[in-house]
């Protein structure tokens, strides 16, 4: 069998995993790519060419860098040139038309972040970890116009350990979603491998992170802002006020104390503990303690709780939360 000529759409680090394997894959020729335009990037706002563009330039691969594909009739001529057979979409950010979508002989897949039909939308990885999901995923999907609900090709399933977050497990996620590329959708190609419709009736959707969400609401769990801590670190990250002062919150865990020992209002610090593993704050919350070990300050860099504490002067019974 001859190679299947792909189109690649993708931006970030999260594509880049998935356009390094169809490169390095004998089964595939990348006769072109799709990416965001160059954006202000770093302390001078210089413009730079998003992950993907780097690499396929690297790679001497056609490159075309459209604001809209919808409202660029141009891009979409050049990209028909390049006589591509299938459009692979990885995390691209813009949304394909789906006659430009038939236009491939294949049509486009698209490696999503979650197992769906859970988590269709713009921020599955973030959305698992908030809602202290036991496992989550990679999908392979047959593209569609509705959004996240082609039929389904392969998957790819990890467990969330307790101590993950979105930046551990955004890495796993690249990397089984690379691997759906070079197994299920070769065999999809073949025609070896049916794709399978989701079950509309299991669909959550993972809605865009709103920046207000990163405030921390202390009357919530302990597992629910655990949760938030850890997926959020993907962006936008979260906060919570002390002595009139923002403090980001990088890393947390919840406490071995149950609920029921947990008499203090939320928010409000119930220790202050020195540990051969690390030094941590427990505060309560609306159910359960949270165990707080990383934190940043406004105008300073992030740092450990015990560091933190050698300049801030904390006892039981400060309240978090209050500005």
């Amino acid at each position: 069998m001859s190679k299947i000529r792909i189109c690649f759409f993708g931006t970030p680090d999260f594509a880049v995993t998935s356009l390094q394997a169809l490169l390095s894959d004998e089964h595939f020729e990348v006769v072109g790519v799709v990416t965001q335009p160059d954006r202000p990037a770093g302390r001078k706002l210089q413009l730079m060419p998003s992950p993907v563009k780097q690499l396929a330039l690297a790679h001497q691969i056609r490159v075309v860098t459209p604001e809209s594909l919808r409202k660029d009739p141009l891009a979409v001529e050049e990209i028909r040139s390049w006589g591509a057979e299938v459009g692979v979409v990885v995390a691209f950010g813009q949304i394909l038309t789906q006659e430009f979508m038939d236009s491939f002989a294949f049509g486009c897949v698209n490696v999503h972040g979650s197992i769906l039909p859970r988590w269709r939308g713009a921020a599955p990885i973030q959305r698992a970890l908030e809602a202290g999901d036991a496992e989550t995923g990679v999908a392979l999907q047959k593209m569609v116009k509705k959004l996240d609900a082609g039929d389904i090709i392969g998957v790819r399933r990890v467990s969330i350990e307790p101590d993950m977050d979105a930046l551990q497990l955004h890495d796993r996620l690249a990397k089984l979603g690379a691997e759906l590329l070079q197994v299920e959708l070769m065999d999809f190609l073949r025609g070896n491998l049916a794709a399978l419709p989701q079950d509309e009736s299991l669909v959550t959707l993972a809605a865009k992170i709103d920046k207000q969400e990163s405030e921390i609401n202390w009357q919530l769990s302990a597992r629910s802002i655990a949760g938030k801590i850890a997926g959020f670190v993907y962006g936008p990250g979260t906060y919570t006020w002390l002595h009139g002062k923002k403090i980001k919150i990088h890393k947390a865990r919840l406490s071995s104390l149950s609920a029921s020992q947990a008499q203090s209002e939320p928010g409000m610090i119930t220790g202050i503990f020195t540990d051969p593993t690390g030094d941590y704050l427990s505060v309560a919350t609306g159910s359960g303690i949270l165990e707080i070990t990383e934190v940043q300050p406004e105008s300073r860099n992030r740092m450990k709780i015990g560091d933190f504490l050698k300049g801030h002067e904390l006892k039981v019974g400060d309240k978090w939360g209050e500005k």
